[in-house]
């Protein structure tokens, strides 16, 4: 029931907005309030009205002036105050805030990016050459004309395979010593989006086949990419398998026998169950569930997607884990681009490709406002010891946005633990976050539907509290004020005990209880009607009852 009513008094909440030109319909103790303020919540109700006596423009009024006479004590009483009211507002503030921070456009663009890059794969190999968290921007140049280097040999005539397996700091490149393990000089193999780190992906995408990129960044470090191949991709399958982890003479016979069980006509899954060495698949029958290209080791890649039909198995074949048989279950092909679109855009809002659309708008805000830098303050970033600076020696403005001043202390604190990240680099970041607060914090001033819909949710959660104090939990805790309620009006109930009607009487209650307290409100109050702004408005909606 409570939940119904915070509803209700939501939908009967407004915003002030009141402008010196507009007509005046109400005031409460000379709070005014504007004809077009109660057309814009009378209007509002109108959707949620079904009969023609509470479309009463009168009732509607007196409705709304009861709400604000609710809220006024509401912050008269403090209730904003409180730290769970403050709390759950705030969280509402990053719900409402959250479209009003987002590039569409963008991520349009981004979603279609996504189809593009999941409908065809890529195949490429890279070289990476790690960056020390801590280093500075001359530390980032030095390891970017080293790869740059790599680069050119590559270029010259060098494998690139050689060059990564000798310089490339990405382990897989190299061949284990200690475990045989054999290095793949840099080879991904087939990828598509979302499997790799974005900036890693875009790069890949973007770099033409048999072509090498110009040094890139990610997370990682600085990147080269070669691109082997682009093809259409075959979406991904549902296979089950069998393994024989010994890779011996005697694996082999093992597999074999069950290979010739199977082209006798025996049931896979009943003989993956018994002999598979598979601990995750076996008790399923093999099932190995949805994969796509990339996702397992190629031998069993190949083998898979070389199956054509359903239920089709392949011979035995040797990967580093043992002897497979695969059987192929279900084909799952790359659908059109309007059956994916959604599932894909909410897949790009979940991933860190959305930093993009970020970027974008931060990108147009420091367009907009008056972005100013202090080199002098900025000089800090270089103190190796930043995070020990007294507080009292980091008062200098760092810079400003419009006329808000950030200072040294705001930045040392924001990177007090983030210390795996280099400081230049929590610079920026810093300064982007501080930009979108900016601008959070004045949406209420730049976008009216913003700040009629958080007014609103502010007044509902507020009036939400008060009746709680004032009306619910009274109701229910005051037995004493109920039994004499039920006595007085026992001949309403049909019932000579309060127990067997208590939830009618409980409603009842509440509603006595609210009707007091309203008409204590009203005598403390003094109303002011514009009665021919009313008249107005009546003739207009053709309802005066």
């Amino acid at each position: 029931m409570k939940s119904v009513v915070l509803v209700i008094l939501l939908a009967v909440s407004s915003v002030v907005y009141s402008q010196n030109k507009e007509k005046v319909l109400v005031s409460i103790d000379g709070e005014k309030t504007t004809v077009s303020e109660f057309k814009r919540v009378y209007e509002k109700n109108l959707d949620a009205i079904d009969n023609e006596a509470a479309k009463s423009v009168v009732n509607n009024l007196d409705l709304f002036i009861n709400y604000k006479l609710k809220v006024r004590q509401a912050y008269d009483l403090k209730l904003d105050t409180v730290k769970t009211y403050i709390r759950e507002l705030d969280t509402y503030k990053k719900q409402l805030s959250t479209p009003y921070l987002q590039d569409t456009t963008f991520i349009d663009k981004l979603v279609k990016e996504a189809y593009y890059r999941t409908k065809f794969e890529v195949k490429a190999k890279h070289i990476l050459l790690r960056i020390p968290r801590d280093a500075l921007p001359k530390d980032t140049i030095v390891i970017y004309n080293k790869i740059l280097k790599l680069r050119e040999r590559i270029l010259n005539g060098e494998k690139f395979e050689t060059i990564a397996a000798q310089f490339s700091e990405d382990i897989s490149a190299k061949d284990d010593v200690r475990t045989g393990r054999k290095g793949n000089g840099g080879n991904l193999g087939y990828f598509s989006a979302f499997r790799m780190v974005y900036p890693f992906e875009d790069a890949a995408y973007k770099t033409k086949v048999n072509e090498i990129s110009m040094p890139f960044k990610t997370q990682f470090g600085y990147h080269i990419v070669k691109v082997d191949a682009l093809k259409e991709s075959q979406g991904e399958i549902e296979a089950a398998h069998i393994l024989i982890r010994d890779t011996s003479a005697v694996g082999k016979i093992k597999i074999d026998s069950i290979y010739t069980k199977l082209k006798a006509g025996e049931d896979f899954e009943t003989l993956a169950t018994s002999f598979s060495e598979d601990p995750g698949s076996k008790s399923n029958g093999g099932k190995l569930g949805k994969f796509s290209t990339g996702r397992m080791v190629k031998p069993f890649e190949d083998a898979a997607f070389g199956l054509n039909n359903i239920n089709e198995f392949s011979k035995p074949f040797k990967t580093n884990f043992g002897w497979h048989i695969v059987k192929l279950l279900k084909k799952h092909p790359i659908q059109s681009f309007e059956d994916m679109k959604v599932g894909l855009k909410a897949k790009v809002k979940k991933s860190p490709r959305m930093q993009l659309s970020d970027k974008a708008v931060i990108n147009k805000l420091k367009n907009q406002y008056n972005i100013v830098e202090f080199e002098k303050a900025k000089l800090i970033l270089n103190d190796k010891n930043i995070r020990a600076i007294h507080k009292d020696s980091l008062q200098n403005v760092l810079f400003s946005i419009n006329d808000k001043n950030i200072t040294q202390e705001t930045f040392v604190n924001y990177i007090r633990n983030r210390r795996h990240i280099a400081v230049f680099t929590l610079y920026n970041s810093f300064k982007d976050a501080q930009i979108l607060t900016y601008y959070k914090e004045n949406l209420v001033n730049t976008e009216p539907d913003y700040a009629a819909t958080l007014k609103e949710y502010e007044d509902g959660l507020l009036l939400f509290e008060l009746m709680q104090d004032k009306i619910w939990s009274k109701s229910s805790k005051d037995t004493l004020g109920l039994q004499t309620f039920f006595d007085k009006n026992i001949k309403k109930y049909n019932s000579n005990s309060l127990k067997e009607v208590k939830g009618q009487v409980i409603n009842d209650y509440q509603d006595f209880l609210e009707k007091n307290w309203i008409e204590d409100l009203r005598k403390k109050s003094t109303i002011k009607i514009n009665k021919r702004e009313l008249k107005k408005i009546i003739k207009h909606y053709g309802n005066a009852l």
